[in-house]
């Protein structure tokens, strides 16, 4: 298995970028990377509670946040990047339901950050 044959080798087996699509999309997760430069790289495209969009892939996720809440997520994205913070857990009310949100530092090998994973589900 190798990425001649088309698969996107990973630590524990290999799958197809359609697999990969397959799964991320299956899980009731809202999910959005943002790189080490705090680029919107990829968000989950069937399981939605925040509003994201094509236009947003490519942006800096800080103007995709409220006024009032960018200086919070500038914080947070800073504390992630520095390793300060490993990970921050938020619940946040939307409409008349709890959101439960989750930031994970994402690092190479080297210990390098290469950006974070918010993680959004519905409260129980």
């Amino acid at each position: 298995m190798s990425a001649a044959d088309g698969l996107i080798p990973l630590d524990t087996g290999a799958l197809t970028p359609e697999q990969v699509r397959l799964v991320m999309n299956e899980l009731q997760l809202d999910l959005t990377f943002v790189d080490e430069h705090n680029v919107i790289r990829y968000y989950s495209e069937h399981f939605r509670i925040f509003n994201r969009g094509p236009d947003d892939i490519g942006t800096d996720v800080v103007g995709c946040h409220s006024p009032g809440t960018r200086s919070r997520v500038e914080r947070l994205l800073s504390e992630l990047a520095s390793g300060w913070r490993d990970s921050a857990e938020f619940l946040e009310k939307k409409g008349e339901r709890l959101v439960d949100v989750r930031y994970v530092a994402l690092r190479d090998e080297a210990g390098a950050y290469r950006g974070c994973l918010e993680i959004a589900s519905w409260a129980e």
